[in-house]
C-alpha cells in the first residue's frame, strides 16, 4: 500500500515488537548519512505485512476512475454495481475459484472489473499476467485508452509502473513492468502473443469475439489457458464476454459448464428473492415509458426507483453444480443496470424497435439480455424426435420403396445409416450399423463390401438389398477410392461434401479421378460425386419438421406428408443428438457481406452425415425426378401396389425375388421436374 502521504519515519528508535521488552532495530547503527531516513522507511514498507484485501476492497480504496475511460470519474465505488463485488471478489487470491466466466449484456462494468484486477494484480499481488482481446489492435486501444489511465490516475499503480519510454524496452504499449511481475497485453489472432510466457494471471475479454483460430495454430482460449499451467492451484482465468449466436459462444459454453450463478435481489413488496427475467418487465401495449417489472412472488409492479436498494441487498446463488469445482460462472442482464445507466424503459424502447429485423433482434438480445441469439436454420430439439419415434411393423414399412445408405468413414471406424425412400421423399431410418476397424484395417473394408449384398425385409414380405450405398471421401481419400473402385459404379458413389448454397444442383458428377489400387496409382481410376451438404441438410431439419397427422386424420385416411421423416423406436438419444448435431449461423466477413453456413452444435454428428450421402444415393438414383411409371414400378416389385395399378403377376427368374432395384432404362427426352426442396 503507497505511503507518500504519511508522516515521516522516525530514524531512530524504530521496534518491530513491542511487548515486555523492546528492540531498537538502529541499535549500533551509523545513520549520520544523507538517506538513512528513505532507506529505513522503504526497509520498513518492505517488512511490514500487506494487507488482507480483496479485489473490491482495493478498488474502493485505490481505484480512480478517468475522465478518459469512463462516464463518472472519481473514486471507484463498487457500491454503484454491488453484482461485480462477489465477481471481483472471486478473482483475489483467497478465493478457491480458479476459473471465473462471466456471460453478461453490454456496459454493466465488467470490463472496469476485469481492470481492477488488474490494478489489485500490480499492488497487491504481483506475478505474469496476460490480458487478450480479439485483435492485437484492439489491444493497443485498451492499452491507451483503458490501461494507462488506470495506472496514471491511481498514485497505488503509477509509483509502481514507470510511463514508457523509448528506450526503456520494459514498459511499452504492449508491455507493463512492475515489481514482481509483468502486464502483456495481446490479441487473440496472434498465436505468438499467446505464447510469449507463463502466466499466473489470464484476463480473457470479450472471448466472443475471437478467430475460430490463432494464426492457424488453434483455439485462442485454449492457447491462452495452456500459460498458466506451471502455477496449478494459484492461477486465475477470468473470462468475459457479451454472447453471440448459440452452439459458437465459447461464453455461453464455459457458463454452462459452470455453476450457473444469477444475482438473486428481494422485491421491494414481499421480499421474495428472484433473479430479473425480461418476461417479466411489462408495459402497456405501445408505451414502454410504463415499463416495470413483476414480482414472480406476489405479482406486483416493481418501479425502477426501487432498484438501489435491490442490487443493495442483492447475492449471488449457484443455479446448477459444475464438474469442474473450481469453475464458477456468472450471467447478468442490462435489467440489473444501476440508475441512470440503462433504464426498464430504455430496455422497452430497443426491444420494441428490433422488432421485425432479425439483425436487431439478434442484437438485443446479445446485448441487453446477455443471451445467445438462435438462428432460425436450427434444428428441432432431439427430446421432441424421441417423443415421435413408433416401433416399425417391419424392417421396412410399408410406404418404403428402395433402399440407400451413407458411410461416414472415422479414424476407428466405419459408421452406416439404412434408409428407406418412398414417395413424396419419406424417409424411413432402417438400420445403423457401426464397422470397427478404420480404413486402415482390412477387416473392415470386407465388412462394409458384405453389406453391398445383405437384404432387408418389407412389410410385405419382399427383400430389399441396398439400390446405392454413398461414402463420404473427406478422410482417407485414397483408401476410399480404391475400394470403392473395386466395387464398380453400379451399387457404390464416393462423395465429397462442399459448403455453401450457391450451388447449381444438390448433387453434380460423376468426375474421374486417381485411384490407388494394391500401391499401383490408376489414373481416372474412381468415379466422385460432389455433394452440396448445406442444401441436405437444410432439407433434413425441414422434413423434421413436418407434423405428423392425428390418429383421428389417419383413421380418416389422410396421408403422411411429403418429406416426413420417420424414426424407429430402436433409434436412441445420442443418434437423435448426432441428427440435429448442427444449426444454420450466418457469418459476416470483414466488408459486413453476410452468408449462412452450418456450424457444429457438439463434436460428434455421424447421423446427420450419413442421412446427407443416404440422401446424395437417393438424387444419384434419380428419386428427384422419377416420374409415375417408376413409382408404380418400385410398389409393384415391393407388392404394395393400388388396386387401380395392379398388373398380372410376372414370373421372376431368381429364387428370392429382390425388390427396389432401379432398373428401368431411361427413354429419351424424359422429361425431369423440379425437385421439392427447391420449390
Amino acid at each position: 500500500m503507497s505511503e507518500s502521504s504519511s508522516t515521516p519515519w522516525q530514524t531512530s528508535g524504530s521496534r518491530l515488537n513491542e511487548g515486555d521488552h523492546d528492540t531498537d532495530l538502529t541499535e549500533g547503527l551509523d545513520l549520520g548519512f544523507d538517506g538513512a531516513e528513505d532507506i529505513l522507511r522503504v526497509w520498513r514498507r518492505g517488512i511490514r505485512p500487506d494487507p488482507d484485501l480483496t479485489v473490491s476492497q482495493w478498488a474502493d480504496a485505490h481505484r480512480k476512475l478517468s475522465s478518459r475511460a469512463s462516464a463518472e470519474p472519481g473514486q471507484y465505488r463498487t457500491s454503484r454495481t454491488p453484482y461485480l463485488r462477489g465477481i471481483m471478489d472471486a478473482l483475489s487470491p483467497g478465493h478457491p475459484a480458479q476459473r471465473i466466466t462471466f456471460m453478461k449484456a453490454a456496459q454493466v462494468g465488467a470490463t472496469e472489473a476485469g481492470n481492477n484486477w488488474i490494478g489489485f494484480v500490480i499492488h497487491h499481488a504481483p506475478g505474469p499476467m496476460l490480458a487478450v482481446l480479439p485483435t492485437v489492435e484492439m489491444a493497443k486501444r485498451t492499452s491507451r485508452g483503458r490501461i494507462d489511465p488506470l495506472i496514471e490516475d491511481s498514485p497505488a499503480l503509477k509509483e509502481r509502473v514507470q510511463p514508457a519510454r523509448s528506450r526503456d524496452a520494459g514498459n511499452s504499449m504492449l508491455s507493463k513492468e512492475f515489481p514482481g511481475g509483468i502486464l502483456v497485453l495481446t490479441g487473440a489472432n496472434s498465436a505468438t502473443g499467446l505464447r510469449s510466457m507463463p502466466a499466473r494471471y489470464v484476463f480473457l475479454d470479450e472471448v466472443d469475439a475471437y478467430p475460430a483460430s490463432a494464426d492457424e495454430e488453434g483455439d485462442p482460449v485454449t492457447l491462452a489457458e495452456a500459460r498458466t499451467t506451471t502455477f496449478a492451484h494459484r492461477r486465475k482465468v477470468f473470462m468475459v464476454s457479451t454472447p453471440t449466436i448459440r452452439g459458437l459462444s465459447r461464453i455461453e459454453r464455459e457458463f454452462e459448464a459452470s455453476d450457473q450463478q444469477r444475482y438473486f435481489v428481494p422485491c421491494p413488496h414481499c421480499d421474495h428473492k428472484q433473479w430479473l427475467q425480461f418476461e417479466r418487465l411489462r408495459w402497456a401495449k405501445g408505451l414502454p415509458e410504463t415499463a416495470a417489472y413483476t414480482c414472480e412472488g406476489c405479482e406486483k409492479p416493481i418501479a425502477e426507483h426501487h432498484k438501489t436498494q435491490m442490487l443493495a441487498r442483492g447475492e449471488w446463488r449457484a443455479t446448477a453444480v459444475s464438474d469442474n469445482p473450481h469453475a464458477i460462472g456468472f450471467h447478468l442482464s442490462a435489467l440489473y443496470s444501476p440508475i441512470g445507466w440503462k433504464s426498464w424503459e430504455q430496455i422497452a424502447r430497443d426491444w420494441l424497435a428490433a422488432q421485425g429485423s432479425d439483425e436487431m433482434l439478434r442484437a438485443a438480445r446479445n446485448t441487453l439480455l446477455g443471451e445467445t441469439w438462435v438462428e432460425s436454420g436450427e434444428a428441432p430439439e432431439w427430446q421432441r424426435l424421441a417423443d415421435q419415434r413408433f416401433t416399425f411393423p417391419a424392417q421396412i414399412p410399408m410406404g418404403g420403396l428402395f433402399l440407400t445408405a451413407g458411410a461416414d468413414v472415422q479414424k476407428d471406424r466405419i459408421e452406416l445409416d439404412v434408409w428407406a425412400w418412398g414417395r413424396g421423399l419419406q424417409s424411413w431410418l432402417v438400420d445403423h450399423i457401426v464397422i470397427p476397424g478404420g480404413p486402415d484395417d482390412p477387416a473392415c473394408w470386407d465388412k462394409l463390401t458384405a453389406l453391398l449384398g445383405r437384404t432387408w425385409v418389407h412389410e410385405h414380405g419382399a427383400v430389399m438389398p441396398l439400390a446405392k450405398l454413398a461414402i463420404d471421401t473427406g478422410y482417407e481419400t485414397a483408401a476410399v477410392y480404391g475400394w470403392a473402385r473395386k466395387q464398380g459404379i453400379a451399387q457404390v458413389a464416393p462423395v465429397k461434401g462442399l459448403e455453401g448454397f450457391n450451388r447449381a444442383t444438390p448433387v453434380s458428377g460423376p468426375t474421374f479421378v486417381d485411384a490407388t489400387v494394391n500401391g499401383r496409382k490408376l489414373k481416372r481410376g474412381a468415379r466422385l460425386w460432389t455433394v452440396a451438404t448445406a442444401t441436405f441438410k437444410a432439407e433434413t431439419y425441414r422434413y423434421l419438421r413436418v407434423e405428423r397427422p392425428s390418429d383421428e386424420d389417419r383413421a380418416l385416411g389422410l396421408p403422411d406428408p411429403a418429406g416426413m421423416i420417420h424414426l424407429p423406436d430402436w433409434a436412441d438419444n445420442e443418434w437423435l443428438k448426432q441428427l440435429v448435431g448442427e444449426q444454420l449461423v450466418t457469418i459476416r466477413n470483414k466488408r459486413g457481406f453476410a452468408r449462412q453456413e452450418w456450424q457444429k452444435l457438439r463434436e460428434r454428428n455421424e447421423a446427420l452425415d450419413t442421412r446427407v450421402y443416404a440422401r446424395a444415393a437417393a438424387w444419384i438414383l434419380g428419386a428427384d425426378r422419377f416420374d409415375e411409371r417408376m413409382w408404380r414400378q418400385l410398389e409393384k416389385q415391393a407388392g404394395v401396389e393400388t388396386a387401380a395399378t395392379v398388373a398380372q403377376p410376372e414370373t421372376d427368374k431368381s429364387a428370392e425375388p429382390q425388390a427396389g432395384r432401379i432398373t428401368a432404362p431411361r427413354r429419351r427426352g424424359w422429361k425431369i421436374s423440379t425437385p421439392k426442396y427447391m420449390e
